[in-house]
């Protein structure tokens, strides 16, 4: 019943029907999850795609194949098998602890947001010490497709742990699978599909992160630190101060992975790689003398990781370039529909089009210079101003505090601290648990019971007090007991939010 009611035109029974006669037909329904598990089997009729090409962007030429992105639906009845088999499948991986920890994507409590704060705090941090860092970012081409079901379920086997019926049911699950492409009423013939892992499908992204397991010990081979998130990988590789300007082991290491790829069969898109360096600010230091002619070729002043533009001085003048251009593109759009939604609407579709992209990964924005606050405020501003039809000559705090808007400078502290939260009480990913700690004083103190974290120390208020393992303890600190005593993230969230309002617009 949590499952989209989304399926494929060949459905017997639509997938919003099946939802609403559940009560009915659930004892059918379970039948038929319990005998393809029991019987290690997937029904040929559930493993056919419709695949319908829709345009990447309007606007585009459509006569030009490469504008389209092929999006593939299958049966619903086969997407509930999937999830059975997914809550499963989790349960074992979770309980196993088998799985990458530097991979975020398909996991629960990660996302880019957790991603992209990881890798910034390694980057600021490295800064911070007087050391430069260099960044490479990978791409593969089309990395679902091109998966061998042989090396995947032999990975499942060895690397994994699966075996028996459970495998079983997975080499059925991935052979015989089929496609078809359709265009309105037209549909063309059935094509067979033995590579890759379906689009479409709840398994898929699963299957795909267990099948670059070995990349993460193929970077650790070479003492090279990475991130990984769904078909994105982004390889870190400091350059300590006063020691030797060497690239090798990082070119080592992208030779070492370009092969792995090759031999996997996974395309390596050599034309989107990105390399960026980041350097002490005022400072040298390790990137003194260093033999960049390798990656020049692909080094950038300004490089897009995880739809976040990094530049290399981390001052986010090209990321809020860009949200100002995309919110007040929108903002005019939505202004000449205000006319025709009501008031609710009106807040959805603001929230949808303009809200959505200042939220998106703003914890990554504290030390943001007042200048570019001031740009997002002004977002923000004509946002709440087209909300409530306030004239330009009217002051705009009124205006935020009766909408109940934290300005940006306050909503960035609250997504800093929000993570705090979820750090403490096991709501977030591991590699952000491993950089935050309780503070244990060293003689029993009043302060004991305060819920304070450790501080760790930074040479520099440009890099170090930025990161996050040490902003996040130091406004963790500041909160007031009641806040950070807090039993559940809904409650935190609300005392959270009436303390930081309390300290935009006062009592």
């Amino acid at each position: 019943m949590r499952l989209k009611p989304t399926g494929a035109v060949t459905d017997d029974l639509p997938a919003r029907l099946l939802t609403e006669v559940f009560s009915v037909v659930g004892d059918h329904v379970q039948q038929i999850v319990n005998s393809s598990l029991l019987s290690g089997e997937v029904p040929i009729s559930l493993k056919q795609a419709v695949v319908r090409p829709l345009l990447k962007k309007s606007g585009l030429d459509p006569t030009i194949l490469s504008n389209y992105r092929p999006v593939s639906t299958l049966p619903f009845t086969s997407k509930i098998i999937e999830r059975a088999v997914f809550i499963q499948l989790m349960s074992f991986l979770q309980e196993w602890g088998i799985g990458e920890v530097f991979q975020s994507g398909f996991k629960p409590f990660h996302s880019t947001k957790s991603a992209l704060l990881k890798v910034l705090d390694d980057i600021l941090l490295a800064n911070d010490s007087g050391d430069a860092v260099v960044l490479v970012l990978l791409d593969l081409t089309s990395a679902f497709d091109t998966i061998d079901h042989s090396i995947l379920i032999n990975r499942l086997e060895r690397s994994v742990g699966i075996t028996g019926q459970a495998l079983k049911w997975i080499r059925s699950y991935l052979s015989g699978r089929s496609f078809c492409v359709r265009l309105g009423d037209c549909s063309s013939d059935l094509a067979e599909l033995p590579w890759g892992v379906p689009q479409g499908s709840i398994l898929a992204p699963l299957f795909f992160s267990l099948y670059l397991l070995p990349l993460g010990d193929l970077s650790r081979k070479h003492d090279v630190s990475f991130h990984q998130y769904a078909d994105d990988c982004q390889v870190i590789f400091p350059i300590r101060r006063g020691g030797l300007s060497n690239l090798q082991p990082l070119l080592d290491c992208l030779e070492d992975i370009k092969l792995w790829l090759a031999q996997n069969y996974l395309c390596f898109n050599k034309n989107k790689t990105e390399v960026i360096l980041f350097t002490p600010p005022n400072i040298l230091g390790g990137a003194q003398g260093l033999d960049f002619s390798t990656l020049a070729p692909h080094q950038k002043a300004v490089v897009t990781n995880l739809w976040v533009k990094l530049d290399a001085e981390l001052r986010f003048h090209a990321q809020v370039n860009r949200i100002m251009r995309f919110c007040f593109c929108h903002l005019c759009r939505v202004a000449k529909m205000k006319p025709f939604l009501s008031h609710s609407h009106l807040e959805t579709v603001n929230h949808a089009f303009v809200t959505c992209r200042l939220d998106y990964c703003n914890s990554l924005y504290a030390g943001l210079r007042q200048t570019l606050l001031a740009h997002l405020q002004a977002v923000q501003n004509s946002a709440a101003r087209l909300l409530t039809s306030t004239r330009r000559s009217e002051h705009i705090t009124a205006v935020l505090r009766a909408l109940h808007w934290l300005p940006i400078s306050y909503h960035i502290r609250f997504k800093v601290i929000l993570f705090v939260f979820k750090v403490l009480n096991s709501g977030a990913s591991k590699f952000l648990s491993d950089i935050i700690h309780r503070h244990v004083p060293v003689r029993s103190l009043r302060s004991a019971d305060q819920r304070l974290l450790a501080m760790p120390r930074y040479s520099l208020k440009s890099c170090g007090s930025h990161a996050f393992s040490v902003l996040g303890p130091s406004l963790w600190n500041e909160l007031s007991a009641d806040v950070k005593q807090a039993k559940s993230l809904e409650t935190f969230k609300s005392r959270l939010k009436t303390h930081l309002f309390s300290l935009a617009f006062g009592h």
